[in-house]
């Protein structure tokens, strides 16, 4: 199973495996149209337990309503083409109205059912609803069980700590060297796409829990692409700088002390209070002397505001958590001390 797995998806077996199953319960029970509760599994089947959850209720309340509908209609206009047309035409806006709307294609296969067996009675009704029960309620069944994202969005926190960091990292050598490395635009987008790959498994693993709430892992991701966008507007102060002052080196020592300090479990207020200190020692320190070097001042005030900017979105992150994410926050920085 291990070695099949390589090359078919956990998902891919899931579904075959639930279609063959649900067409056989479909024929055991001597349903008509038994085939059809398979391709219903196959609709069905989602990657998280939520969105399964979801989908099942949906297509079981379209069901019901197409069900109804067209028993209205074919009662009234007979079994035709132009009736099936009239039942459309009622049941597709009631479905949106009631957010029914992946339900519409299978319900309405279903009604076709009835539109050929030219009769709405219970038997039929019964028969529908069955495939349907069958169908979704089996793809529920099977999405009882779904892997943790758990070790990997752990592996995806560090990889993107790492990379923030070298890129803090870089911006300090480049404050001191004037120098911009041409590397600096790979680690950009190798950061650029872990967040996307990091915030996607969030979601997912957040859809796997339907009792409780986990979504620490997704506002997670969502303050540090935040962040990854402060970093990108402070690599555009770079094109301005052009001399090294005694201000730029105590930028740059700041910078790497953010650096050392860029990791999860840093509520970052030491940090915070350590800029302030910065920006009020620049404030009292000898006035420019010339053009250029006002405008390289300027320029690594601005960048010390974004880097304020960058600290608070973490520090606002921190005081935004739930009770439940700071008591995850809580063991991982009590993880993190008895590993250190």
């Amino acid at each position: 199973m291990r070695k099949l797995s390589r090359y078919v998806g956990y998902r891919t077996l899931k579904t075959a495996f639930g279609a063959a199953i649900a067409i056989y319960i479909a024929y055991q029970i001597n349903l008509s149209y038994a085939v059809s509760a398979g391709i219903i599994l196959v609709l069905s089947v989602q990657n998280t337990k939520r969105k399964s959850l979801d989908l099942a209720l949906m297509r079981i309340g379209s069901t019901v309503l197409a069900l109804l509908t067209a028993a209205a209609v074919f009662l009234i206009m007979g079994y035709t083409p132009w009736a099936f047309g009239i039942y459309l035409l009622i049941f597709i806006p009631l479905a949106v109205k009631l957010r029914f709307n992946d339900g519409i294609v299978p319900s309405s296969v279903l009604v076709t059912h009835l539109l050929l067996e030219r009769s709405v009675s219970l038997a039929w009704m019964t028969n529908e609803m069955l495939i349907m029960g069958i169908g979704a309620g089996l793809a529920l069944i099977l999405n009882i069980y779904m892997p943790s994202f758990e070790k990997a969005l752990s592996e995806d926190l560090a990889e993107i700590e790492r990379l923030m960091k070298d890129i803090l990292m870089r911006m300090a050598y480049s404050l001191r060297t004037q120098t911009v490395s041409v590397e600096d635009q790979v680690v950009y987008q190798t950061l650029e796409r872990k967040l996307k790959e990091g915030h996607d498994r969030a979601l997912t693993e957040a859809g796997n829990h339907l009792i409780r709430e986990v979504r620490y892992y997704v506002k997670y991701m969502e303050m540090r692409s935040m962040q990854f966008e402060i970093l990108k507007f402070m690599r555009l102060h770079f094109e301005r700088f052009s001399q090294t002052y005694e201000q730029t080196k105590m930028v740059a020592a700041f910078t790497e002390l953010v650096a050392d300090q860029f990791h999860e479990l840093n509520t970052v207020k030491e940090l915070i209070s350590d800029l302030k200190a910065y920006k009020a020692m620049f404030r009292s320190m000898e006035l420019p002397k010339t053009r250029e070097e006002f405008e390289n001042r300027a320029s690594l005030y601005q960048y010390l505001n974004d880097l304020d900017h960058l600290l608070e979105v973490k520090r606002s992150f921190v005081e935004e958590l739930t009770e439940a994410d700071r008591k995850r926050f809580r063991e991982d920085l009590e993880e993190n001390r008895k590993l250190g």
